[in-house]
């Protein structure tokens, strides 16, 4: 059904076991999927192997060794076994809710992309990997709903987005990018109130400049002028359509003219001053 693709980064110090925890999460889906990590960063071909995932190296990076994104979606197209694709970040945690809501998005249309919120949350452990329901439970208390512009996950057909600039991996801007070009081809289905999708937290230290460096860096300055302009920067907010709970899908009526992406924007302003 799926196949679901991601660029860890090395397998050292804390993000080795966030990335190990989500590794396990994607192959507890199920046989419908089929995972692929891309890329040479330490332990990535180990943890593969490990966890009996498939692993292709990542044929392109920029002049300090960033990889491009462009080459990581074209080395999953190579292996991918089925139609529909996912790129998802490697510290993110999908459980059992994912599959059915995916399913449920590619009935709206052949050209889609379903993405959704994420939640924040310390400390996520193999042992409430094996006990979905407890997991649950403690992200509903102590999670922290992500904002609008963090995007995570990008559940897509093969082809979608047509030939993707050099975007360089893990800086900021190609994920409202990738937003903005599938609406000019079809619905953007936000899947926050179906899905359950956690984000582990975590530091920058795999980063030298740490967080400043991926958002505001000269790398994502490369990032920024490839998206080409605000008006390409596009959040959940811009969804088209919304999954509800009950898994109807409806439509989004406050993407049109960016209205709550203009509260969003306008609000955020105003608490910088």
């Amino acid at each position: 059904m799926l196949t679901l693709f991601s660029i860890p980064k090395p397998f050292e110090g804390p993000i080795a076991e966030i990335q190990l925890n989500s590794l396990r999460s994607w192959v507890a889906l199920g046989a419908d999927v089929q995972v692929v990590l891309v890329g040479d960063e330490q332990g990535t071909a180990d943890a593969a192997d490990s966890l009996g995932v498939e692993h292709v190296p990542l044929s392109l990076r920029n002049e300090h060794g960033t990889p491009r994104l462009d080459a990581a979606f074209a080395q999953a197209d190579v292996v991918a076994r089925h139609p529909l694709r996912c790129f998802v970040n490697a510290d993110i945690v999908l459980l059992d809710d994912f599959l059915p809501a995916v399913r449920r998005a590619a009935t709206v249309g052949d050209r889609f992309l379903m993405v959704g919120r994420t939640v924040d949350l310390d400390g996520v452990t193999p042992a409430e990997l094996g006990d979905p329901a407890r997991l649950r439970g403690r992200a509903a208390v102590a999670g922290v709903p992500r904002g609008a512009a963090a995007l995570d996950y990008f559940v897509f057909p093969a082809g979608l987005f047509g030939e993707l600039p050099p975007f360089l991996v893990g800086r900021a801007g190609f994920d409202n990018w990738l937003v903005w070009r599938a609406r000019q081809e079809g619905p953007v289905i936000d899947a926050s109130a179906r899905v359950l999708a956690i984000h582990q937290s975590h530091d920058y230290a795999h980063l030298a400049g740490g967080m400043d460096e991926a958002y505001y860096g000269e790398e994502a300055s490369r990032n920024s002028r490839l998206v080409g302009g605000r008006d390409h920067v596009y959040t959940i907010h811009d969804a088209s359509h919304r999954l509800r709970g009950d898994g109807g899908v409806r439509r989004n009526y406050g993407s049109i003219l960016r209205v709550r992406e203009t509260v969003r924007k306008a609000a955020w302003k105003l608490g910088r001053r």
